[in-house]
């Protein structure tokens, strides 16, 4: 195992002079020995290009890799002693599941006998111990997977295992069971483990820690807590959670707060001038007229899904959404309301980061 030094950037084209022209802008960010991470944004984000610098696969135009503190940027990937899950499954068909999870070890001219031993212990985890004798060929993709899944963590001396989006053809509810496996056998094997996945349902749920990236930047680095309460981008707060955080631009001066010319605060901590309110519509609430940190509304939509009631309403041409108990009296669509946007888990924003 091994912790992962990055500091570098990286652009596919030569002289690269704006920040449009990067893959990657300039980061500095250390992968712990043994933590389980993820690497969390939209498509076209740098997600997979820094796995593969992270692999050997790509070599960084800027900077360095270091692993356990030595310099890995010019290493191979087999020099780093790395494996990596890919998006789709890579196997042997023609081989059985057995000895396709053999094959890493095999390679490595391990004996025979803690092939087995391993191969065994790996199967399984994965829940593939009876089919150990079966030919790959036949086998659905979501089991072809799991022979990808076992075939990076069969190797004990690996550095750390890489993943890029390795539950992309696997159905909706077989992803979960994958994901609960994946966060036991880091548990039971303590390895270095990184997942590449626009998902944040799978992000959040195996990761101790989420790197949230977005156009080759990396905006948060956190646990499931510090990325939905306290979100340190605005980005952050836009795509994580469902919906994401209601964001209302306000104006501070003098140490009060306004929105559309209505109070919301006096905080003179914040810097005077424009600023975004940032509020997760869980912690908006129905309010009475004119109480503090209310603003009026009007009901544009209201949707019963159950176990909440999702409001939307508007103010000055701006949405909000807040997040309401079924069994309160909610105002139907068209109607005016008061709503909550301040409270402990309520955020500032200036130029789009996070106001301490």
């Amino acid at each position: 195992m091994a912790s992962i030094t990055l500091d570098l950037a990286h652009a596919y084209r030569a002289n690269p002079q704006r920040d449009e022209d990067y893959a990657l802008l300039p980061l500095k960010m250390t992968f712990e020995d043994g933590g389980a991470y993820a690497l969390l944004g939209p498509s076209g984000c740098g997600k997979t290009t820094m796995l593969n610098i992270m692999s050997g696969l790509v070599t960084p135009s800027q900077g360095t890799v270091a692993f356990n503190g030595v310099n890995a940027t010019h290493q191979t990937p087999q020099e780093r002693n790395i494996a990596q899950v890919f998006q789709f499954p890579v196997i042997y068909d023609t081989m059985t599941v057995f000895d396709n999870l053999a094959f890493p070890l095999r390679n490595r001219k391990v004996p025979a006998d803690q092939i087995k031993k391993r191969v065994g212990q790996i199967a399984e985890m994965l829940e593939m111990s009876g089919q150990l004798n079966q030919r790959a060929a036949g086998l659905a993709a979501d089991a072809k997977q799991k022979i990808s899944l076992g075939r990076g963590l069969v190797r004990s001396d690996v550095s750390a295992v890489l993943f890029d989006e390795p539950l992309t053809v696997i159905d909706p509810h077989l992803k979960w069971q994958l994901r609960r496996k994946l966060k036991q056998i880091h548990h039971e094997l303590k390895l270095t483990l990184i997942y590449v996945t626009h998902d944040q349902v799978e992000a959040l749920t195996f990761a101790q820690q989420v790197v949230v990236m977005t156009r080759g930047r990396a905006v948060q680095v956190g646990g499931a807590d510090a990325l939905f309460e306290r979100p340190e981008h605005t980005f952050v707060g836009h795509f994580i959670g469902s919906p994401g955080m209601n964001f209302l631009p306000v104006q501070a001066a003098g140490g009060s707060v306004t929105m559309a010319g209505f109070p919301v605060a006096t905080m003179r901590a914040l810097p005077a001038g424009p600023l975004k309110l940032g509020v997760r519509p869980e912690y908006v609430s129905l309010a009475n007229p004119n109480e503090a940190g209310a603003l009026p509304v009007t009901v544009a939509r209201v949707q019963d899904v159950g176990t909440h009631v999702m409001l939307t309403a508007t103010i000055d041409g701006h949405a909000i959404k807040a997040r309401l108990s079924p069994e309160i009296a909610v105002p139907t669509v068209g109607e005016s309301a008061w709503l909550q946007v301040l409270g402990e888990h309520t955020c500032f924003y200036k130029d789009e980061v996070l106001v301490p």
